[in-house]
């Protein structure tokens, strides 16, 4: 294994400073970026770290399986949004949603926070903030503040969303169980919930929108973060994020109810566009493709006879014991496995079928429709496909090789053990940050901290939970996330708007947690 020193250190950082300087110093977009990024990582890899030929092939045929397990959402996930918008309903939405309440902070935490959390607690890579971030946009939100808003809001509902996936990677990975690990997780991810909260509300509308929504911010907190605590510490860990975001959905209508979120008397509500479609759909059918997907989500994943339907057919590629010259070994494993008729993507396909049908079915589609929305989607897709392909290459590469390792022992062996854990989130987010998963970061870092934690004399689960909390969170900011936000609102090429901010406002959540951890690590 090759010797930790700062040069060694500074090259295995290399390809992250590529994307960063890239990307925020010469604005270039993320697929360029990640091309550069991509290059640079196999470069060092072959000469600095001792990865030959077939390691770098390997690396990129898992690549490969982890792409298109990604491509698969994203373009049906922008599939479902034109099915959507092509009938009307995007605008049918931001047309609407007011009547609930005209208070635009209610409106931005209601969709970006509550809403995208509980599609987080279904979804996967990207969907949330591909469904969320338009609506957005429809209601006059800036495509900037959308994808930013989007992207926070959900960051704390990632450890248990998607059924506890990343939950259970950290698991698997470590051999500590959930009764161990559930409870400090969920306590730091409730937290995080109410920090994430209230930067939405600020993008959203400043410090006086923040002020004015934090009774809101109080109680939707408590029953989000209280209810994914009670879930996950009781077993039903892969039910917390969707359990904790489905409370907040119902509490929130309440809320936006409430009179202090009301109009004055007389007063009209707010419209945020007007529409000359002569058929248009009543925000119940604008809403009908999201309630589908919705349906077919928690059927596909919480009825066991549809679960073993649709995920009875799986595809697995087994890869052999790679090593380096220097000594790194990936062990023997299977890559990405696939389920062809259950995947994510899969479920928004049949969402966007079902969902067209019906819209064609009440005449909301005018002549062509079927065209356009294959031509917008693929348009909004191009981009983001190439630059995901190029940043999930990277993150392979970087793993097979033994940067991403080499990275974090510097960072652990830098600091002493009184410090490690305001770092151990922020290997967390490092993580998340290279390969854009929450997962993927518990996998690669889930052992390290374990063992950094036993050598330091500091609590294993305490630790553990600051690594997940820091990935779950640095997850929602990773260039990749970034770009995929982006595609779905006209940006595509035009990310580094949008990962100045995204830096600036996720490394907050990130801060409080980290000094969260240091000082229940005093106790």
């Amino acid at each position: 294994m090759l010797n930790l020193t700062w040069i060694n250190w500074l090259l295995a950082l290399a390809p992250v400073l590529t994307v960063l300087l890239l990307m925020l110093v010469f604005r270039w977009g993320g697929s360029k970026a990640g091309a550069a990024a991509w290059f640079m990582a196999v470069l060092v890899a072959l000469l600095f770290f001792g990865a030959g030929p077939r390691l770098l092939g390997y690396a990129q045929a898992r690549a490969v399986l982890l792409t298109l397990d990604v491509l698969y959402i994203i373009w049906m996930a922008l599939l479902l949004f034109h099915v959507a918008d092509e009938a009307g309903a995007i605008e049918i939405i931001g047309e609407k949603l007011p009547a609930l309440t005209p208070d635009r902070t209610i409106q931005a935490l209601l969709l970006s926070w509550v809403f995208v959390s509980f599609l987080q607690g279904m979804g996967g890579f990207g969907v949330p903030v591909a469904i969320v971030a338009p609506l957005l946009v429809g209601m006059g939100f800036t495509a900037v503040q959308a994808v930013v808003m989007a992207s926070i809001g959900h960051g704390w509902a990632v450890t248990f969303g998607s059924l506890g996936t990343s939950f259970a990677a950290l698991q698997a990975t470590t051999g500590v169980s959930d009764r161990v690990l559930a409870p400090e997780s969920a306590l730091l991810l409730g937290v995080a919930s109410l920090v994430s909260g209230a930067i939405v509300a600020y993008v959203a509308a400043g410090w006086g929108g923040l002020r004015r929504a934090l009774p809101a911010l109080i109680v939707l907190s408590l029953v989000m973060g209280g209810v994914q605590y009670i879930l996950a510490t009781n077993g039903l860990w892969t039910l917390g994020a969707t359990g904790g975001a489905l409370s907040g959905l119902v509490v929130g209508v309440g809320i936006s109810r409430l009179p202090f979120y009301q109009p004055a008397e007389g007063a009209a509500p707010l419209s945020l566009m007007g529409s000359a479609r002569a058929s248009q759909p009543s925000l119940l059918m604008a809403l009908a493709a999201y309630g589908i997907l919705i349906v077919l989500a928690l059927g596909v994943n919480l009825v066991p006879a549809l679960d073993m339907l649709f995920n009875a057919v799986r595809v697995t590629l087994m890869f052999p014991e790679l090593a380096t010259s220097l000594g790194w070994i990936t062990p023997a494993g299977p890559g990405r496995s696939l389920s062809v008729f259950g995947h994510p993507g899969a479920i928004l396909l049949y969402t966007s079928l079902i969902a067209y049908l019906v819209y064609h079915r009440l005449g909301y589609y005018e002549d062509g429709a079927a065209g356009r929305i294959v031509a917008k989607m693929s348009k909004s897709a191009v981009k983001s496909s190439l630059g995901i392909a190029a940043m999930v290459g990277m993150a392979t590469t970087m793993s097979h090789a033994g940067m991403t390792n080499l990275l974090a022992r510097g960072l652990s062996e830098s600091v002493s053990a009184g410090l490690y854990p305001v770092v151990a989130p922020f290997i967390g987010t490092l993580g998340a940050f290279m390969t854009g998963s929450n997962t993927n970061s518990n996998v690669v870092f889930g052992l390290l901290q374990l063992e950094t934690a036993r050598l330091l004399g500091l609590s294993v689960s305490l630790t553990l939970a600051a690594q997940t909390a820091g990935a779950s969170l640095g997850s929602v900011f990773a260039p990749a996330k970034v770009i995929v936000g982006s595609s779905t609102v006209g940006l595509a090429g035009e990310e580094d708007q949008v990962i100045r901010q995204m830096l600036i406002y996720g490394l907050i959540p990130v801060a409080v947690i980290a000094l969260i951890v240091w000082g229940l690590a005093q106790l």
